[in-house]
């Protein structure tokens, strides 16, 4: 039996979670899609705490845990943009990103947001296809030296969320 999943607000000592999640996430799932140096560029190892802190710091943030393990995070900013959504790779493909997804959906909907919209990986836009996001925008980003595809995508909060 799996065990339930627990959703609360993120922490400033949950800092080292959030950021091992991230790059336990990029370094495995992620690298389906990128190649070692891209990982490298997206998730540097060791992680960059002081980089984190700051994104974070201006995103409204989820975790979700079960039996007090870290299972994945979302960070939302009160626009309607979905900045992070990454699952430990122990986690993945088992509901953590949705519930995580439709956590923030319903938290954004309380603000008034009429849109949310993200900037999706190669492996995070079908997720984001299936909450009945559409891509507005194909990318090519540089970071760390190293050129990323991904999708800029949006979606009407009058749509219904799909399992």
């Amino acid at each position: 039996m799996t065990a339930a999943l627990w959703i609360r607000d993120y922490r400033s000592d949950d800092l080292n979670g959030v950021a091992g999640v991230f790059t336990a996430a990029v370094h495995g799932l992620a690298a389906q899609h990128y190649n070692e140096r891209q990982c490298h560029a997206w998730a540097p190892l060791p992680p960059d705490l002081s980089r984190w802190r700051e994104r974070l710091a201006g995103l409204t943030t989820l975790l979700a845990l079960r039996d007090d393990v870290l299972a994945g995070f979302i960070s939302y900013a009160a626009d309607g943009y979905i900045d992070l959504l990454f699952t430990h790779p122990e986690s993945a493909r088992c509901g953590v990103a949705t519930a995580l997804y439709r956590e923030a959906e319903m938290a954004l909907r309380r603000l008034g947001c009429t849109e949310v919209y993200t900037e999706a990986s190669l492996g995070g836009r079908p997720g984001f296809e299936r909450w009945g996001f559409r891509v507005s925008q194909e990318q090519q980003v540089q970071f760390g030296g190293q050129t990323f595809l991904r999708y800029e995508m949006r979606k009407q909060l009058d749509t219904v969320v799909d399992q």
